[in-house]
């Protein structure tokens, strides 16, 4: 791909992931540009990574191709709608990871019918190993979806998803699903304190086996089911504690948990759109 000029609206964590995760896969500096208000995040990141920076979004907008919205979704249509008036021909592409934000939203607020891609990333982004669902809008043509990869595979793991309110499913599932593992991990280490473990062996333990259990999941050409089999010996200590989660209705309980935070997330969605959006409240 040839390289073109990437402009951060927003110079939070979201977006110092990215550009980090872009710097070091060879993306050169001066190919980015972040518009950010705070003196501080900008002069932090022109000392970490080399890339240009500006007080103002207009100054960035002229010299993108690609806009990059890492802004607060409460203040999504008004920095929008002041974009609207500095838009230049071509029509640049806009990738929002703006959570709840609908790409209609943000062409309304644009006036135009401009390429949006929508991202949903989770927070080990912060450490290029998030996972990010992507879903673009008909204007968005190959070379821009190509764009877009090369941008956001910077986080980690992405995968398009084919209609936009599956963006909301992407929420639930991988959006808010660190908060699930971290859960789980919370309870083992909580029930092997109880049994006697010195907390420390009991946290380093858990998170190790999280860490172990992922991997084989990412490497094996075999889904989670054969996994949990071949470690699920007859008459053995995992079997017991296999029964135990099916007695307690495990899958039912993730089932119910997903569906939940899936409603909440159109729910929250809707309210955004029709700004309605209570600022205290956040998708994820």
């Amino acid at each position: 791909m040839t390289q073109q000029t990437i402009a951060f609206i927003g110079g939070g964590n979201m977006a110092t992931s990215l550009i980090a995760g872009l710097i070091a896969d060879g993306f050169d500096p001066a190919g980015v540009i972040v518009s950010e208000p705070d003196a501080l995040k900008r002069q932090s990141l022109e000392t970490r990574f080399g890339t240009r920076s500006t007080l103002t979004n207009a100054e960035a907008l002229a010299f993108a191709d690609t806009l990059v919205l890492c802004i607060k979704p409460q203040v999504a249509a008004a920095v929008c709608r002041d974009l609207a008036n500095r838009l230049q021909r071509p029509l640049p592409l806009i990738i929002s990871v703006m959570a709840g934000i609908c790409e209609h939203s943000i062409q309304d607020w644009l006036g135009a019918p401009i390429p949006v891609v929508r991202a949903m990333p989770n927070t080990p982004v912060m450490m290029q190993a998030g996972a990010i669902g992507l879903h673009a809008s008909t204007e968005v043509s190959l070379e821009q979806r190509n764009q877009a990869e090369t941008i956001l595979r910077a986080g980690g793991l992405i995968r398009w998803v084919d209609e936009e309110p599956l963006i909301d499913v992407v929420t639930a599932l991988s959006g808010s699903g660190p908060a699930y593992f971290f859960l789980l991990m919370e309870a083992m280490e909580q029930a092997a304190s109880e049994l006697g473990l010195d907390g420390e062996t009991a946290r380093l333990l858990t998170i190790q086996t999280a860490l172990g259990a992922a991997r084989m999941a990412m490497e094996s050409v075999d889904p989670p089911q054969v996994l949990r089999e071949r470690v699920t010996s007859p008459g053995g200590t995992t079997e017991q504690a296999m029964e135990v989660f099916r007695e307690g209705s495990f899958r039912d309980l993730v089932r119910r948990a997903i569906g939940a935070a899936k409603r909440r997330a159109e729910t929250l969605s809707e309210e955004l759109a029709n700004g309605h959006g209570d600022p205290r409240h956040h998708v994820i």
